[in-house]
């Protein structure tokens, strides 16, 4: 199902519903884009840390923003079935009240969510507002200042409001009290500042919207237009724009509030984008986002890490994508003795993902997300019970054999395997490092040694000294090649690196206490001289 700004607040309340009754939730996010350029080394590396990484994918977060966000609501029923509603969420920042937003598309992200059908009308034309907890608190002060407004430079935007004020002003002269008359072809924002602006200029209106893209106008007397402001059906007031401002955001805070499990899959890019699109901007300690993203959501499992493991306890293939996970999930038997998985329906009104595929629609990818949990899990299940497993296992029989995934998040290509967002990060074991020492190719670059090892393997390169540099690689495999390849290079010679032996400031260290340890001897044999 597709939800854009015109029907989000008439879904609101079931969408709420159905998550109070939900027994989790999936979640996928399309983005403008991925990685930032404008900064120099801002790509993922090897050799990042989980702080170092963290800053680079904030910088990137802060310049592009959301597009569309997937929420599958996985509902169980009374026998082995979970029923899911999944929806597509056309999102746009909101332009009322606040300081114009700014952000980044990346070619390539467009191009490529462009391959895959994404509707960018939908998302200009029909995005749902959002806004975070900083903006919202700078709304709300100009609204009760008075000095709101809608940030548009667009001329298409201001001619729309003189013609609406220009109709009401025409006609208001020869009207009588109580007669009406209707604006037509306002939209979004539109329906809110024309309102505003007329009640502000003429104290004998008053306006009330009809749905479909209309404003009705009556002309009223002074005393009866108090009243009416008065009155708890105001549609302008002032805490219901900021709801309407707030959009999308409100959904996000009934997640909160709920604490259901969170699922996504290699997910540590959409939960950044959670916090600074809906809750706060992102801060600049990397475990004060962990902290942050913990009290948001206290259980969140990521499928990525799931699989993974299943690839080490079961007959599971190695698989590099959420859609291959689910395909093979679906398709092989890797547990032929054990009770049935769960059923899992898709709801009237989104049956279309049971009938084709939709790869990178955000909705369609949060559905396959929650079914993967929901089929690894039962794999699981089945193989610590020798395949006895109930007939009809709980969710939480489910989340206990998930229990040493929770809160722990892929970290892709970097010095840990995954984040954990309710503990210390936990070192993951790589290939040993490379060290090129460099003869006879004077001036020789990163990048060059970079080009020189790419046909072979992916290395990640980084400079040691000035003919010395380090590879970093997350395969064995191509590791050992290189070792082989170039034992007889005439140029670079290529070693397992040595901390104690490459090493730059354990290499000074030691020339340093050389050099002490001669003064020393030095020293003391002159000392010994003068005795004598």
């Amino acid at each position: 199902m597709e939800v854009g700004a015109e029907g989000f607040a008439q879904h609101l309340p079931r969408l709420r519903r159905r998550i109070l009754r939900a027994a989790f939730v999936a979640l996928d996010v399309e983005f403008t884009g991925l990685h930032s350029t404008s900064v120099q080394n801002n790509e993922p590396s090897l050799f990042d840390s989980p702080a170092e990484r963290y800053g680079k994918a904030r910088h990137s977060v802060q310049r592009f923003t959301l597009v569309q966000l997937g929420l599958a609501i996985f509902s169980k029923e009374n026998s082995n079935k979970y029923v899911v509603h999944s929806y597509n969420f056309f999102l746009f920042p909101s332009t009322l009240g606040i300081k114009d937003v700014e952000f980044t598309l990346s070619a390539s992200s467009i191009q490529f969510l462009s391959h895959y059908g994404f509707d960018y009308n939908k998302f200009l034309k029909d995005g749902i507002p959002y806004m975070n907890e900083v903006q919202e608190k700078i709304l709300r002060q100009h609204l009760l200042a008075g000095t709101w407004k809608v940030c548009s430079t667009n001329n298409a935007d201001r001619d729309v409001l003189k013609k609406a004020i220009a109709e009401v002003t025409t006609w208001i002269g020869a009207a009588k009290e109580e007669d009406t008359m209707v604006l037509q072809d306002l939209s979004g924002y539109h329906m809110i500042e024309v309102q505003l602006v007329l009640r502000q200029a003429l104290e004998n209106v008053w306006t009330e919207p009809l749905g479909d893209k209309k404003v009705m106008v009556k002309k009223v007397s002074p005393e009866h237009r108090q009243l009416l402001e008065n009155s708890s059906y105001d549609r302008c007031q002032k805490k219901l724009i900021l709801l309407s401002a707030r959009g999308f955001t409100n959904l996000f805070q009934i997640l909160v509030k709920v604490k259901k499990p969170l699922v996504g899959h290699n997910m540590l890019m959409d939960l950044m984008h959670l916090h600074d699109k809906f809750y706060r901007p992102l801060p600049e300690s990397y475990e004060e986002f962990k902290r942050n993203i913990h009290n948001l959501f206290p259980v969140i499992i990521d499928t990525k890490t799931v699989t993974k493991s299943l690839q080490k306890k079961c007959l599971f293939p190695r698989v590099s994508s959420l859609v291959e996970a689910y395909a093979v999930l679906c398709s092989s038997n890797l547990n032929p003795k054990g009770p049935p998985c769960p059923v899992i329906a898709l709801a009237s009104g989104c049956s279309r993902y049971a009938e084709k595929k939709f790869p990178h629609e955000a909705g369609y990818d949060a559905f396959l997300c929650g079914s993967v949990l929901l089929m690894s899990a039962h794999l699981l299940l089945c193989r610590s019970t020798d395949g006895a497993a109930e007939a009809e296992p709980s969710f939480s029989q489910y989340l206990a054999m998930l229990a040493e995934h929770v809160n722990k998040v892929n970290f892709i290509r970097g010095g840990v395997s995954s984040i954990n967002f309710s503990g210390e990060d936990s070192p993951c074991r790589h290939p040993p490092a490379l060290v090129v020492h460099v003869r006879g190719w004077p001036g020789l670059t990163e990048g060059q040694i970079y080009q020189e090892f790419k046909a072979r393997c992916c290395f990640d390169v980084r400079r040691l000294s000035k003919n010395q540099f380090i590879l970093l690689s997350n395969k064995y495999k191509q590791v050992r090649h290189v070792l082989r390849d170039y034992r007889h290079h005439p140029h670079l010679r290529v070693s397992v690196y040595r901390h104690w032996r490459h090493s730059p400031s354990v290499n000074c260290l030691l020339q340093i206490s050389g050099i002490v340890a001669l003064w020393s001897l030095l020293a003391f044999m002159l000392g010994g001289t003068r005795s004598c």
